[in-house]
């Protein structure tokens, strides 16, 4: 009996169909004599996180119950190429090969293999730099335009929210701490709130 292989087909957008690949994977799998498990497509970009099928697909390779995983390119499988260097090593301590129709098959257990592992691993720590070289970049050019990350001075998101409530609860005779309990917030924030409404109100008068 021939090796167990999943088939996994993704396109980018609703409006494409995994038919071309599900036909030319199962056609490419019968003619290497491998037995189809299961054929898993998605709909998802090749940046998003979130791929169901894909997880799918990584589970029946941990619980061995796959020899291989087909695609019809590496693009279709990996996100980039340090998400596609993780996956080949989660594989690898799996015993499960990674496949593209193109003919190119990763198995971290030959020479071949492993000296590809050693490129592609280079690529990736490019790829996480040029990556914080961007962050970096672009952060610098929004501050050029003048916006601000981050809380801004003076600002308080939380304390700002449950001001009037706060003001309320003192207004009724209850304790900070009793206060505190109530609205899930530190005493010291309740605190905080009722001096800045004190000393609003002093310069008011």
């Amino acid at each position: 009996m021939g090796q167990s292989a999943a088939l996994y087909c993704r396109v980018s957008t609703a409006d494409q169909t995994c038919a071309r690949q599900e036909r030319d994977l199962k056609a490419f799998a019968k003619k290497a004599g491998y037995k189809i498990v299961g054929v898993y497509k998605e709909t998802a970009s090749g940046t998003k996180d979130e791929r169901a099928q894909r997880k799918e697909v990584l589970a029946l390779a941990q619980a061995r119950k796959i020899d291989i995983i087909l695609v019809t390119e590496l693009t279709r499988w990996g996100r980039s190429m340090l998400d596609l260097f993780h996956t080949l090593q989660d594989l690898q301590g799996w015993n499960v090969s990674l496949v593209a129709q193109t003919g190119v098959q990763f198995d971290l257990r030959t020479a071949q293999g492993k000296l590809i592992a050693s490129l592609m691993a280079a690529l990736a720590e490019f790829e996480r730099d040029l990556l914080r070289e961007r962050v970096r970049s672009g952060i610098a050019a929004a501050r050029k335009r003048g916006v601000v990350f981050g809380r801004k001075p003076g600002q308080r998101v939380k304390a700002d929210r449950h001001t009037p409530k706060v003001l309320q609860l003192v207004e009724a005779g209850q304790s900070y701490r009793e206060i505190s309990h109530r609205l899930g917030i530190s005493k010291n924030t309740v605190l905080g709130i009722v001096k800045r409404d004190r000393a609003s109100g002093a310069k008011a008068a």
